[in-house]
């Protein structure tokens, strides 16, 4: 084979892995040749310390955006408490090219310029729980409102005939910079103010360490025997609060939010009285149907019925699920029926007494 040859069988060689390399390259549903990089959407959760965000909404979300969009891809990262952390993640989103991003805000102020950031990138981004401020372009999370005035009325339901004026309450709110924490607490004052007196009420955070805290602060502020009822903002706090509550003897309802599991362990013991049940998936799923539509440029708006008004002052499409109240007695016609927990889950060795007792097994 002379040399003129060798160079025009190279070349043939060069030219059909090239063309091989890129029919690999196009993904697969006839996209126009899009590849599955062009579809990525970013996923950021606030923490981990609540169990929801690992054990559900990450899952949920991104089995439904495989579901409705097969070449799409997820990229998911967790700020853990962390406002800095969240926006150096939605840096890296940025800079990793995303074109849609999921965002459920540690800091929903301090996020602001970071949204900002990635929409002048040309991404679109979905507030997912809570309504973070800046250009969003739409929201997905439940009527926080009225979850507080569920956690409120159960705790007077709870109280009974000890729902009085002058009976002490002690109320450990969420972490301010969360502003699902400030309609939680609006909806429970809706419901509690005139009917029982909050005597001490402090943020927990969203920490079981610091509601622990804050609550034998309010034991000793207040006394043992003074403290007729404490409402909690979630589960997770809730648990440091029990903890407080039993170190001092003290055996009054307790309310909490999130069904989590230790939560409702507790309400089966009787150490919680009640919880807010908010079901997942409906807020996942059309979280991740807004994602793909703005994917795709299609229009999301049959998902969001109404609008919220960012703290930035954005009118921003929403859609807004209903939550419940859970205590010992409905327990079984929930959580347990929606598949939120199996009863083997539940009602382990430690607890199958208490579940038998609630007719749960």
């Amino acid at each position: 084979m002379n040399a003129m040859t060798r160079r025009i069988v190279v070349g043939t060689a060069a030219v059909s892995i090239a063309l091989t390399m890129a029919a690999c390259g196009k993904s697969g549903g006839g996209d126009s040749g899009s590849s599955s990089k062009d579809k990525t959407i970013g996923l950021l959760l606030p923490e981990n310390a609540t169990t929801r965000y690992e054990k559900f909404d990450k899952p949920l979300i991104e089995a439904k955006i495989k579901e409705l969009c097969s070449d799409c891809s997820v990229d998911y990262a967790n700020a853990a408490g962390d406002p800095a952390k969240q926006a150096q993640q939605v840096s890296s989103m940025i800079a990793k090219g995303v074109k849609v991003l999921i965002l459920d805000a540690q800091d929903s102020v301090g996020i602001k310029t970071s949204v900002q950031a990635a929409v002048d990138k040309g991404i679109k981004v979905v507030a997912y729980d809570r309504l973070a401020q800046g250009p969003v372009s739409a929201y997905v999370s439940y009527d926080n409102e009225k979850v507080g005035e569920l956690q409120g009325q159960a705790l007077l339901d709870a109280l009974g005939s000890k729902a009085t004026p002058s009976s002490k309450i002690v109320m450990i709110n969420g972490d301010d910079a969360d502003p699902n924490a400030a309609q939680f607490k609006a909806g429970a004052h809706k419901i509690l103010d005139g009917k029982v007196n909050i005597a001490y009420e402090q943020s927990g955070l969203w920490k079981d360490t610091v509601a622990n805290q804050k609550v034998t602060a309010a034991i000793t502020q207040l006394g043992a025997k003074n403290i007729a009822g404490v409402y909690s903002a979630n589960d997770g706090m809730a648990g440091g609060i029990a903890t407080a509550l039993k170190g001092a003897n003290i055996n009054v309802p307790l309310t909490g939010q999130d069904a989590e599991l230790a939560g409702l362990q507790r309400i089966l013991t009787g150490a919680q009285t009640s919880t807010v049940y908010k079901a997942y998936k409906p807020e996942a799923d059309a979280t991740a149907e807004i994602a793909v539509d703005l994917l795709n440029g299609k229009d999301f708006k049959s998902v969001t019925e109404t609008t919220a008004k960012s703290g930035s002052g954005q009118d921003v499409p929403a859609h807004l699920i209903g939550a419940v109240s859970v205590t010992k007695a409905n327990i079984k016609d929930t959580v347990i029926k929606d598949g939120l927990y199996t009863t083997a889950q539940l009602c382990t060795a430690e607890f199958a007494s208490a579940c038998k007792a609630a007719g749960i097994q």
